[in-house]
């Protein structure tokens, strides 16, 4: 079984409400037929982050928007989609009334987070009882960059850098904010699922062990009890559309294979084929190859392999 962990679909009223995206991510038979063409049996619909709030009365009316919409295609398609329902980030009761109507009444089975919003991180307070609510439903977070000012983004504006660099960051700023507020450890059952390979957070293993220990040995740092390494081993990435060996490479060696989920980011990327056939090139074996193809995802969503 191959699932697509990392796809985007987006209604008419956010396409025409964002500056960024076209038509094309608005094509559902469109996604169907490349499913077809590529073997894939199931997508996971995640929110790409856009700003058409600003235009829409905010992430409450959006989220509604987004969700009710996905909702009709999860209806339609109910073989090959699985939805991620967005939330109303800022009011704590709006957040956990959109989860529990998503699940309960729109048929989502997963949460669909950006890495941050407006500079508050998941970290904050605010997204406690999103964990709580997940653990006991037993749903994973798929965590999407920011796109909508990154980290880093006031001092550079650069539309080849903030994508490359800036989301990127963002994506690993939240990783660590995770990590350092203790989220990681009390709700180390829920299944935070990060693009981009965390971010390149997997590349940093080493020196996150190293300065944690270095800082501790003058109390500069607070004690996490364990090392940094032992608790980013919590987390779950996934690939992206990416087609470097390399990059795989290190987060295998960082993660293992049960912790890595192939992806496509369509349709941003369209090199479906590649992205799948670099896995099935990996010094692995059959079984992790079909693990990041898919059984990975198909275990945590108790879905018939």
């Amino acid at each position: 079984m191959i699932i697509d962990c990392h796809s985007h679909w987006l209604p008419e009223q956010i396409i025409t409400n964002a500056h960024f995206y076209s038509q094309s991510w608005g094509n559902i038979e469109n996604q169907l037929k490349m499913m077809d063409e590529t073997g894939i049996d199931k997508a996971v619909l995640t929110y790409p982050t856009s700003d058409a709030h600003l235009k829409l009365g905010g992430l409450k009316e959006l989220s509604r928007i987004y969700n009710d919409n996905v909702s009709e295609i999860l209806k339609r398609y109910p073989d090959r989609f699985i939805g991620a329902a967005i939330l109303p980030v800022g009011k704590a009761s709006d957040i956990i009334d959109e989860l529990i109507r998503a699940i309960d009444e729109l048929g989502f089975t997963a949460v669909s987070l950006a890495t941050s919003y407006d500079g508050l991180y998941l970290d904050d307070p605010m997204f406690e009882k999103v964990y709580k609510n997940a653990q006991d439903y037993n749903i994973p977070i798929f965590i999407h960059p920011q796109i909508v000012n990154p980290i880093g983004y006031d001092r550079v504006q650069d539309p080849l850098l903030t994508p490359v660099v800036e989301y990127i960051f963002d994506t690993a700023i939240c990783i660590g904010k995770l990590m350092m507020s203790g989220v990681l450890m009390e709700y180390s059952d829920v299944h935070f699922i990060f693009s981009n390979f965390g971010g390149g957070i997997c590349s940093l293993f080493n020196r996150f062990d190293a300065t944690y220990e270095m800082l501790r040995g003058i109390n500069f740092v607070k004690d996490l009890k364990i090392p940094p390494s032992a608790l980013l081993k919590n987390i779950y990435v996934e690939t992206s559309g990416d087609t470097l060996p390399a990059n795989f490479q290190v987060a295998l060696e960082a993660l293992g294979a049960s912790h890595i989920f192939w992806g496509s980011d369509w349709p941003a990327k369209q090199n479906v084929r590649e992205s799948i056939q670099v896995v099935r090139e990996l010094p692995l074996g059959i079984a992790d190859k079909e693990n990041i193809l898919g059984n990975n995802l198909a275990d945590f969503l108790t879905l018939q392999r």
